[in-house]
């Protein structure tokens, strides 16, 4: 697996294991496009919100994605929902 593709495939099993792990969500979507250039993804949930991007976890995965030459945005207000894209 290559850069992008891995810092894809961490940040979706991430971001849903997060989902489901902490914010009560009923609903997860994931959503990709591919342009010439990129493969934007984005992961929603229906969940509580609130989620830090400077918690362990999500810190933790931002890092494994910059590694692999990909970029992370979290926005997660207090009664959500939480959206993380590349």
């Amino acid at each position: 697996m290559r850069g992008p593709e891995a810092a894809i495939y961490f940040l979706v099993c991430e971001a849903v294991t997060n989902a489901i792990k902490h914010s009560g969500a009923a609903r997860i979507a994931v959503r990709t496009t591919r342009t010439a250039a990129r493969v934007p993804v984005e992961v929603r949930d229906d969940g509580t919100g609130g989620a830090g991007p400077t918690g362990g976890g999500l810190t933790g995965l931002a890092r494994r994605v910059a590694a692999l030459d990909g970029t992370m945005s979290v926005d997660s207000p207090p009664g959500g929902p939480t959206v993380v894209v590349r």
